[in-house]
């Protein structure tokens, strides 16, 4: 799960569709995903429960598809970067920064955060956040093994450590959305470096 330092879509404009799928995740940042029903959402695009239910069978499919929508832009991103002409080092880096969230209840990642804890009961969300899991998994472990390919990092278990990176970045962006103190952002990119540095350790 991810956060990235890249303007976030805006809120004005655009089909229904996708305007309800911005606003369902600025709700769920701002308030909460106990405030967000269908009946309030669809009083603030200005339209009925029944409209929107047209485009969304249920809340958890809305969710679903925010969550995808909130990624979208960042799955373009990893390409990119993916895609870059940098020093595997550096591509790494660039990487944890894009991870990592904005700060204090960044939109994704408090929808992020606020899905967690629904998808042990709901096979459609964890579907949904195992599929875009993987995205950031599989772009890592491409970016681990070119390095390796090059001679830059010694490691033998890319999928390993890789997973072990995840897990500790999923921590650290964890305590800076929630704004827990000592959690800020910067603090949290030196932690993530270290543990990059410890993981993925330089060849030689």
């Amino acid at each position: 799960m991810a956060g990235s330092t890249a303007e976030r879509p805006g809120r004005s404009g655009g089909d229904l569709r996708t305007r309800t799928l911005q606003e369902a995740t600025a709700v769920v940042a701002e308030q909460g995903l106990a405030s967000l029903t269908m009946a309030s959402l669809a009083k603030r695009l200005g339209t009925s429960g029944g409209h929107l239910l047209y485009y969304f069978r249920s809340k958890n499919l809305l969710l679903v598809e925010a969550l995808r929508y909130s990624e979208a832009a960042l799955t373009e991103e990893r390409a990119a970067l993916l895609a870059r002409r940098v020093t595997p080092a550096r591509r790494l880096d660039l990487y944890l920064d894009l991870y990592l969230p904005t700060g204090p209840r960044d939109p994704r990642w408090m929808l992020w955060v606020e899905l967690w804890a629904r998808s042990g009961s709901d096979e459609e969300l964890r579907a949904a956040q195992q599929e875009l899991d993987q995205g950031w998994q599989a772009d890592l472990e491409a970016i681990i093994a070119k390095g390796v390919d090059k001679g830059v990092f010694a490691v033998d278990d890319v999928p390993g450590r890789a997973s072990q990176l995840l897990a500790l970045l999923d921590g650290l962006s964890t305590r800076v959305v929630l704004g827990q103190p000592g959690a800020e952002r910067l603090r949290a990119l030196e932690s993530a470096r270290s543990a990059a540095a410890a993981l993925v350790r330089p060849a030689g």
